[in-house]
């Protein structure tokens, strides 16, 4: 089969090819970073930042000065900022002409207006994903970006990853014949906690944002995206997902069934059925899985990974090494995805009549 420009594999990062160097090696001239918030995903890839040879941890910023100040001894980071006389800790840091580029993790709802401010003050942006909260804040930045000529890339780091670059390559090599069909799930029992971004619809909290692109990574990785996307799902009283299930359908019999959680725990595992095999993570859940289990005409094997940090580093890896280079968007991670993926998101959200604040902007 054929894959069109929206129906194909994803492209290989330079850092997970077979024999790359290092995604910790320096690629060119080091760029000063700069974190925005301090939670724990802030942490984790802020670790792997500090990995980088040509990384340089410039500047952190956060609401409350004594987190920012902590988090900046905590990492290393030069300088922090926090928000004071009516000015936000992240403008002031953005304000710095100094800075390269930022690393944006606060909640999702929040994603659309740092970033805007970000790229509006001449800034490269990695954006954790979910990117925005709907198509329309993720077109206006992306529209945005390309105007001021600045990278800017959501932070979907499966897809970098060894482990996933190598299910791809397994793929396409035809070693399985065809992709027929895909079942993926991610889930986990949080605490009830009003006061958790993930239980609070106003930060754009639930299963689907959190944890549903992860499943779709690995359906649009084997089949590509969708002609179409069935959903179902459960909103709590204060109109939160806490579970759904998406079935993609393709015009030509292939589908991809696809579970999220935030109230029951899964396997959380990927399989790829094919005409001559088929292919299952493990190892660790979907969004970093160090196991791929091959059941093919050959009989089975189990392929392993051992990413470098904690996982992150090729992301970071692929927007230092694109900065550098002039690019104003990652090859591997297009900003045509990202907006394509909020399109189905959305369509899904229309299903589940599931509705954030931001969706005003649209």
């Amino acid at each position: 089969m054929t894959l069109t420009t929206e129906q194909r594999q994803f492209v290989r990062p330079p850092c997970a090819e077979a024999g790359a160097p290092s995604p910790l090696a320096a690629t060119g001239r080091p760029l000063n970073w700069g974190v925005v918030a301090t939670g724990g995903i802030a942490g984790k890839v802020t670790g792997d930042i500090a990995m980088l040879e040509d990384s340089v941890l410039y500047a952190v910023s956060s609401r409350s000065a004594a987190k920012a100040a902590d988090f900046a001894e905590r990492f290393g980071f030069g300088a922090s900022f926090s928000d004071d006389a009516g000015v936000s800790g992240y403008d002031a840091m953005f304000a710095d002409p100094a800075l390269d580029v930022v690393y944006i993790t606060t909640p999702h709802a929040q994603h659309f207006e740092v970033t805007k401010s970000a790229l509006e003050h001449g800034k490269h942006v990695l954006c954790e994903k979910p990117f925005t909260v709907n198509a329309a804040e993720a077109a206006e930045l992306i529209e945005l970006a390309r105007s001021r000529n600045l990278f800017l890339m959501e932070a979907l780091w499966t897809r970098f990853l060894p482990s996933a670059n190598r299910a791809w390559d397994i793929l396409a090599s035809g070693e399985l014949g065809t992709p027929s069909w895909v079942q993926a799930d991610l889930g986990f029992a949080a605490p009830l906690d009003p006061a958790s971004r993930m239980w609070d619809p106003a930060a754009g909290g639930g299963a689907l944002l959190d944890l549903s692109v992860y499943t779709m990574t690995w359906a649009f990785g084997a089949l590509g995206f969708p002609d179409s996307v069935t959903a179902s799902g459960v909103l709590n009283e204060s109109g939160v997902d806490i579970q759904n299930a998406l079935t993609l359908q393709y015009d030509d019999g292939r589908h991809a069934q696809l579970s999220s959680s935030i109230t029951a725990s899964g396997p959380g595992s990927a399989t790829i059925a094919c005409t001559r095999g088929w292919m299952r993570t493990g190892g660790g859940q979907i969004p970093n899985p160090r196991e791929l289990h091959v059941h093919g005409p050959d009989g089975a094997r189990v392929e392993t990974f051992d990413p470098a940090g904690a996982g992150y580093t090729y992301q970071l890896r692929e927007v230092t090494r694109c900065i550098q280079q002039g690019l104003t968007e990652s090859p591997t991670m297009p900003l045509a995805d990202t907006l394509r993926t909020m399109e189905l998101l959305d369509g899904v959200r229309d299903q589940l009549g599931l509705r954030y604040a931001n969706d005003a902007r649209q």
